[in-house]
């Protein structure tokens, strides 16, 4: 499958890298790229990332067969709105949000009879760094992209966008919308809140500087994620809130017989708890597609 014009609304790393790997796959005669900073725009030329910079997301959407939106979860109302006019009837349109049931609500209320284009998409990939200079095709390389079709996707859209991340190098899996995000919000979403809160604990303690400096691999495996982007992930767990309160429920069960049984002197209770999570640990292997050493992987 060769599409003709790819506009990539957002050239920073996930955008910048698809277009990358679909340029290299044979997938894409011309991308057409928009971001709201002129000079990520420009820096996305000058990479060679995208052929044509526009100053508008209307304007990049012109007559392209494929787009690819790549904006954070909080922006992704606008933009559809902005594209609506400009998207062909036959384009193929999909997103790279971390959140989907957010996503498909804001393409519901802004893009009207173009909503049969949209195939919402998830790529679980990444770096520790972001922005157009960081891109790379193979980003998404045996890595996994979940597509949350709607129910007025096509058998033919879907089709397409199975091929597309495919030739990019993904294992491709499905999901509904909520099952999506139900199950991001326990694998992803809460971790990094967790990480987060961790580290703030630590460091609004009077020794926090010098408890940091003892740290060893231990906290800097358990705290790699806490790096992540700070606006990145306000958009996220904002959007996903319901989800991830229903896990920081379950966690705080749990930790509640962690308190229990410390303050009891329990240890044989204390013991089990940590058998329990250490078998869990120990058998669960890491599925195709799944790996990536990224501090904002979602």
């Amino acid at each position: 499958m060769t599409f003709q014009r790819l506009a990539l609304i957002g050239c920073g790393l996930m955008g910048g890298s698809f277009a990358l790997a679909l340029r290299k796959a044979g997938g894409v005669q011309h991308i057409t790229g928009f971001s709201a900073s002129e000079k990520t725009r420009q820096r996305a030329v000058d990479l060679k990332v995208i052929d044509q910079a526009c100053t508008s997301v209307a304007e990049a959407v012109q007559g392209a067969d494929l787009v690819l939106l790549a904006v954070p979860v909080g922006a992704m109302h606008d933009s559809f709105a902005a594209m609506r006019d400009a998207l062909q009837p036959s384009a193929l349109l999909m997103d790279v949000g971390s959140t989907k049931c957010d996503v498909v609500a804001a393409a519901q209320a802004t893009l009207g009879e173009r909503l049969n284009c949209f195939v919402p998409a998830h790529p679980i990939a990444g770096k520790e760094v972001a922005g157009i200079e960081h891109a790379e095709a193979a980003l998404y390389q045996d890595r996994r992209t979940i597509l949350t079709p709607l129910p007025q996707t096509g058998i033919h859209k879907m089709q397409a966008a199975h091929d597309v991340w495919t030739a990019v190098g993904s294992h491709v899996s499905t999901m509904t919308p909520e099952a999506h995000d139900a199950t991001f919000a326990a694998v992803s979403h809460l971790p990094h809140m967790l990480a987060f809160a961790a580290v703030n604990a630590l460091t609004a303690q009077p020794q926090g500087a010098a408890f940091l400096d003892m740290a060893g691999p231990g906290f800097r495996d358990f705290s790699r994620i806490a790096a992540s982007d700070a606006s990145v992930w306000r958009d996220i767990l904002s959007a996903n809130q319901a989800e991830v309160l229903t896990q920081v429920a379950h966690f705080r069960a749990a930790l509640d017989q962690f308190e229990t049984a410390l303050l009891s002197g329990n240890t044989t209770a204390l013991q089990q708890l940590i058998q329990q999570a250490s078998d869990v640990r120990s058998g669960w292997t890491l599925q195709a597609g799944n790996a990536c050493n990224n501090a904002s992987e979602d």
